[in-house]
């Protein structure tokens, strides 16, 4: 993750300003995984001392994007949780720990629970919120409840933050009402629940009514509370543009909850991306603050492949409407930032870069000629030399021996040009640029191909051509390793859940798919080529069995396990770099991407459909892999090229207020 998005909340360092609501997972089941999406803190709760269970589900709101859950209070207790924290969750995230009094309590007794609580969370806990707006006691007791209870975790965990939780429905004239005792706290955390009157349902999310509220008590608190205070708002961030509304509105984070069920996973990814390109484009604004005019024109053309995603914001030339303290905030956040970013200049072709370009065009190179050659000859001198046999004894032997052995090594042709496109595209515009992702799947996939070398050994057929080609081509990735840094996207992120987008997740689950699949084939096909070698088509196909072959030529099979292993770990590192291009490089207007799908799938489903229909191996079972590929990668490129590839173009003009 960026250092840039590396801030503090409450005194708390955090990885980055976006958390994980407690409700979306009140048993911590999955928040060893969940840490893995980019998130930067956890909350654990609400938390009482006894546990509180619901059989009762969980049910949804598609058309309003809420999740309603049976009661609220539904947890695991506390020492389940202590415990739980204890032994050790799986993930270095900071949790801030929300308390709740018992349903039911009241507030003398809910004051001696939490004491409880607190000797018992108080190791675990990077900081506590407390809850106690939401049991339905008069305001006065209320507040009194509260005060008493900061001060007991203040006693109980010194030096680590209290933060106010404030329900979801408080008017905004009881929000005013109780700030006095809100800054006797380290912070606010606005909640994500509202419950229903009269029961123990909650319900979370709500859409543009519950976001416009949130913005509403966000600016409320920090009017009021001033920049000191951290001010979390939970609720109402289903993409990136409501994080940087909260943010530019005057919250220090924002936690996710109903938005990661409904926009998936890629969330906190999304809002960190929109947040770096917001703070790099404010830290270029604020160095030039007073030698620009508050009212910027963005270029149509610069902006063309971002379009989708703007949303209009008010614009102003009045000098009173300039930002304090050098910071720039705006009422409504647009994929169209004032300032272009000043990002460091790119390598030079021979730093690290371009000698991954080389090595992609090397592998394209290679991979022609091993076409031509499986096309024509099959056999190189040295493999006849192996083999003790020439092309005439071959087919005397059997006439669909060397189409076998042809349709192998097109097949792995085909692989590596196809990877050679992903290398050098992934070089030329991730590696370039810095992009992380882009360094993670062409590194990855190296190492998995040039590993894969050693399963030529399997069968004690050592191949001097690849060996070859192994000693050109590794040196080239060693070359690359060298200073490769990281930096963020210099493109404007999406900000929208649109239908665009909304369809490119459809796509970019086809290509994960594909991926998937293909490291699976590839995975197996190695297996049998080091094992079996052939799977019981290929023997059908030949009309001979292991035995007869074997008995003809003790070293045909080694040959052929040899080609075998190759292909398949080839299969295998063009998956790993698909894969993680799906996963981590789908991002809006980011057009290269989609044409490195295009350009580095065709190879490899051409080599694989023309040899078996040349050679007449068309086992419908053995190619149904084959046509389930292909149908996942047209339906990942049909679904995918608005978001990627589509263009428009605006003018607007940008405001700072």
């Amino acid at each position: 993750m960026s250092p840039h998005l590396a801030s503090e909340l409450a005194g708390v360092p955090i990885a980055c300003p976006v958390g994980l609501s407690g409700g979306l997972d009140p048993h911590g089941t999955a928040h060893k995984a969940l840490a893995q999406f980019g998130l930067g803190f956890i909350e654990l709760g609400p938390v009482t001392v006894r546990a509180v269970q619901s059989h009762a589900s969980i049910s949804r709101m598609t058309e309003e994007e809420a999740i309603v859950y049976p009661d609220g209070y539904e947890n695991d207790g506390a020492d389940a949780i202590a415990a739980r924290l204890r032994k050790g969750t799986g993930h270095r995230l900071p949790h801030f720990v929300r308390l709740r009094p018992m349903p039911g309590s009241s507030p003398r007794e809910a004051a001696e629970e939490q004491r409880e609580l607190l000797r018992g969370l108080a190791p675990y806990a990077a900081g506590f919120t407390l809850d106690g707006l939401s049991e339905g006691w008069p305001s006065a007791m209320a507040l009194a409840y509260l005060t008493e209870v900061r001060q007991l975790a203040e006693a109980a965990a010194p030096g680590k933050p209290v933060l106010l939780y404030v329900p979801q429905q408080l008017p905004e004239g009881e929000l005013l009402a109780i700030m006095d005792t809100a800054r006797s706290f380290s912070g606010v955390v606005l909640g994500d629940a509202q419950r229903e009157p009269g029961t123990r349902r909650e319900r979370v999310g709500g859409g543009a009514s519950l976001l416009s509220a949130q913005l509403s008590k966000v600016r409320l608190l920090r009017e009021s509370l001033g920049e000191r205070s951290a001010v979390v708002a939970a609720g109402g961030v289903h993409q990136p543009e409501d994080a940087l509304a909260l943010l530019a509105a005057g919250a220090t984070s924002v936690m996710l909850h109903s938005g990661l069920v409904y926009a998936g996973p890629g969330l906190p990814k999304r809002i960190n991306e929109a947040i770096l390109y917001d703070r790099i484009t404010a830290c270029v604004a604020s160095t030039d603050a007073e030698a620009l005019p508050y009212e910027v024109s963005v270029d149509a053309n610069e902006q063309a492949s971002n379009s989708d995603s703007r949303a209009s914001v008010v614009t102003s030339s009045d000098p009173s409407m300039a930002p304090h303290h050098g910071e720039i905030s705006v009422l409504r956040p647009s994929s169209i930032f004032p300032h272009s970013p000043v990002f460091p200049p790119t390598p030079s072709f021979w730093a690290n870069w371009g000698w991954m370009s080389l090595l992609g065009l090397g592998m394209m190179i290679g991979g022609v000629l091993a076409w031509f050659i499986a096309a024509t000859t099959v056999l190189l001198p040295y493999d006849e030399d192996f083999l003790g046999k020439s092309r005439s004894e071959i087919i005397r032997f059997n006439a669909h021996l060397l189409h076998f052995m042809s349709h192998d090594r097109i097949t792995l042709a085909g692989t590596m040009i196809s990877i050679g496109i992903f290398y050098y595209q992934l070089a030329h515009h991730g590696l370039r640029y810095g992009l992380h992702w882009a360094r993670t799947a062409v590194i990855s996939s190296c190492v998995v191909g040039f590993s894969s070398f050693f399963l030529y050994l399997g069968y004690g057929y050592f191949d001097p051509l690849h060996a070859a080609a192994a000693v050109v081509l590794l040196p080239m990735l060693l070359l690359t390793l060298r200073g490769l840094k990281d930096h963020p996207s210099r493109k404007p992120p999406g900000l929208r859940n649109d239908r665009v987008w909304l369809r490119a997740q459809w796509g970019q689950c086809c290509f994960v798919i594909l991926g998937f699949g293909l490291g699976i084939g590839g995975l197996t096909i190695s297996v049998v080529g080091i094992t079996e070698v052939f799977v019981p088509s290929d023997l059908v196909y030949l009309g001979v069995t292991s035995s007869e072959l074997s008995a003809w030529s003790e070293t045909i099979i080694p040959l052929i396990a040899h080609d075998r292993a190759g292909f398949g770990g080839a299969l295998f590192s063009l998956a790993v770099a698909i894969t993680a291009s799906a996963l981590w490089g789908v991002n809006q207007g980011e057009g290269w991407l989609w044409w490195t799908f295009l350009w580095g799938g065709l190879p490899g489903f051409m080599a694989g459909l023309f040899i078996h229909a040349h050679i007449g191996y068309t086992d419908f079972v053995h190619l149904l892999p084959v046509y389930i590929a292909v149908m996942l990668y047209v339906g990942g490129l049909y679904l995918t090229y608005p978001y990627l590839v589509g263009k428009g173009g605006t003018s607007v003009t940008t405001a700072r207020s």
